[in-house]
């Protein structure tokens, strides 16, 4: 019976572990999304529709065009004698919009009391200059005014 519920014990310990691994993972590629779409160009994808609804519009006008002549010309040249300027510039990495953000989160703790001790001390004396050095006459001689 023990041998029992400890089995069983551990089956619902590790069905919690494994959710929690599954919440987390969620989480973080959730967290990660917000960051990229909001901080980088990466919101521009959202604007994919209208560049297929705008191929769909000049391929009614051309039925020839390829999508790559189609990029070429929004995105490679000058497309300025069309007349959809302003749908062009609504296309995806057409526009500049500024989306230079800084998110910056500072956590400081309230109640913050930090004590620090001396692991040891060394009361040792060094000796930084030799005793044994005595300055000639000929090395200060250099330092003397010319004589005539």
């Amino acid at each position: 019976m023990v041998i029992l519920a400890q089995r069983q014990l551990k089956k619902n310990t590790s069905n919690i572990f494994s959710t929690f691994t599954i919440l987390k993972n969620i989480t973080v590629i959730f967290l990660i999304s917000i960051y990229l779409f909001s901080a980088t160009e990466l919101h521009q994808l959202f604007k994919l529709p209208l560049l297929l609804e705008h191929f769909s519009e000049h391929k009614q006008k051309d039925n020839s065009l390829s999508l790559y002549k189609f990029l070429t010309m929004h995105y490679a040249t000058n497309d300025d004698n069309d007349g959809d300027k302003d749908k062009d510039m609504k296309l995806p990495f057409k526009s500049n919009d500024e989306c230079a953000n800084s998110i910056n989160i500072a956590f400081t703790p309230t109640n913050l009391l930090l004590t620090l001790k001396p692991i040891f001390l060394i009361n040792k004396s060094f000796n930084i200059c030799n005793d044994y050095f005595s300055p000639t006459s000929v090395l200060s001689s250099i330092w003397q005014p010319p004589r005539a």
